[in-house]
């Protein structure tokens, strides 16, 4: 799924985060010390070598809603933006927590004049955010931003599953139609 939003494309695709050709930066979602560990931030690690735990050492520790910046390595990505979702149930407001995430992520983005940012499904894998509530929080905190992007232009969503796919395609098309319903009552 994909949809042009002042200019930006925002997408939806099912695949691996470590394996995002063609985008300037991609989204780690990080434990605080920036390690390799499982899921996304183990695949990002693995693909992108050592010199990229050397490079987060320097880093650590981060804040849940924290977000930095380092080099991709041997990931076909020029940088990697960590990010540290909450645990859901521990670190709280998580909505704010999440919105955090993606708002910091973005603003990075912009402040290193990137194009093109992949992010995964922050804090839905081991850190147990419901993945429905997950994608609303994302989608909305991206559409507050669009119109601060200058440098952004293409923002991808890669699900590591199908029904993980289906779940933010559905949250996606229902935010625009919220959108589109409040901009006509203008």
């Amino acid at each position: 799924m994909q949809v042009k939003i002042s200019n930006i494309i925002v997408e939806c695709v099912k695949g691996d985060i470590a394996a995002q050709h063609g985008f300037t930066a991609i989204v780690n979602a990080a434990n605080a010390q920036l390690k390799r560990g499982g899921g996304v931030s183990g695949a990002i690690h693995r693909a992108a070598g050592p010199g990229l735990e050397e490079e987060c050492k320097l880093l650590a520790p981060i804040k849940p809603g924290e977000a930095v910046i380092t080099g991709g390595y041997n990931l076909p990505n020029r940088y990697v933006i960590h990010c540290l979702g909450p645990v859901y149930g521990v670190d709280k407001p998580e909505d704010k927590i999440l919105a955090d995430c993606y708002r910091n992520a973005l603003r990075l983005a912009e402040k290193h004049q990137i194009d093109s940012i992949a992010f995964p499904a922050i804090s839905t894998g081991v850190f147990n955010y419901p993945v429905e509530e997950a994608a609303e929080v994302a989608f909305k905190t991206v559409m507050e931003l669009i119109p601060e992007l200058k440098y952004v232009k293409r923002i991808r969503f890669v699900l590591h599953s199908e029904k993980d796919l289906k779940i933010h395609e559905r949250a996606l098309t229902q935010i625009i139609r919220r959108q589109n319903t409040s901009q006509n009552r203008v």
